[in-house]
């Protein structure tokens, strides 16, 4: 496939694609519709005219066999007063209303035949506008809930999207809640063991923690030799040392 051709497909295809969000089924089964409703008034107005001409025909028939019995009257009239002339004139001019009359005849036939014809498409088509308006109307209507479904749908999407955001949200935000809990408990275990100081300010300071070590150095000096002095105090006799050193016992 040529470049050409591959760009008249493409064009074709927007095109197409183009139409079909711009095109309603409802509007052009409405003007289907309006054309076929149009269609039955023009052969109802068909039907009128073809009505009128044949009432026109038959009257002028009417007129015409109306002249027969006067003008054979004047040509028994005629012989009577021995004019066989004006007879024979009359004569001719019967057969020239009898000629004439058997064409209006014809052309009375042939336009009534013609109205039964309209008056037969009339009837058909007027039946099958009706049809077609139903058919129009539950089209309308599927269309409708189509297109009500694919709105719904497509907010339905757009919901969903929303609420998977929401969800991850929602998940990051339990998450953090989860941590920040076990950083609270854990907190708290460690000030009620005494392993966490309550000062946390102090316990960054060199300085300070410095000082506290040589206040628990000394602390714990003072009371070896209170421990000391006390021992000393309750050691029994006969394990005091002697001058020269050695333990003696009791005197005895």
């Amino acid at each position: 496939m040529g470049l050409i051709s591959r760009i008249l497909m493409v064009f074709k295809v927007k095109a197409n694609s183009a139409l079909d969000r711009v095109e309603d089924p409802r509007q052009l089964v409405d003007y289907a519709y309006s054309q076929q409703q149009e269609l039955l008034r023009k052969t109802k107005r068909g039907l009128i005219d073809v009505a009128s001409s044949k009432v026109r025909l038959e009257q002028q028939s009417k007129k015409l066999r109306s002249q027969v019995p006067q003008i054979e009257d004047q040509a028994t009239r005629a012989l009577g007063l021995g004019r066989e002339d004006l007879a024979l004139i009359a004569l001719q001019r019967k057969q020239a209303v009898l000629a004439e009359l058997e064409q209006l005849d014809q052309q009375t036939a042939g336009i009534a035949e013609e109205e039964r014809r309209l008056a037969q498409t009339e009837q058909q088509l007027a039946a099958r506008i009706k049809e077609f308006r139903t058919r129009r109307d539950a089209i309308g209507a599927r269309y409708s809930a189509a297109q009500a479904q694919v709105r719904v749908t497509e907010a339905l999407s757009g919901v969903s999207g929303e609420f998977a955001d929401l969800s991850m949200a929602m998940g990051r935000a339990v998450e953090k809640t989860e941590r920040m809990e076990a950083r609270a408990n854990a907190i708290g275990s460690m000030m009620e063991t005494g392993n966490l100081p309550l000062s946390l300010e102090s316990s960054t300071d060199p300085v300070e923690r410095e000082l506290r070590q040589l206040d628990v150095g000394q602390t714990a000096e003072d009371e070896l030799a209170a421990l000391k002095e006390k021992l000393g105090d309750e050691t029994p006799p006969a394990l005091k040392p002697g001058p020269d050193g050695d333990t003696t016992g009791p005197e005895g």
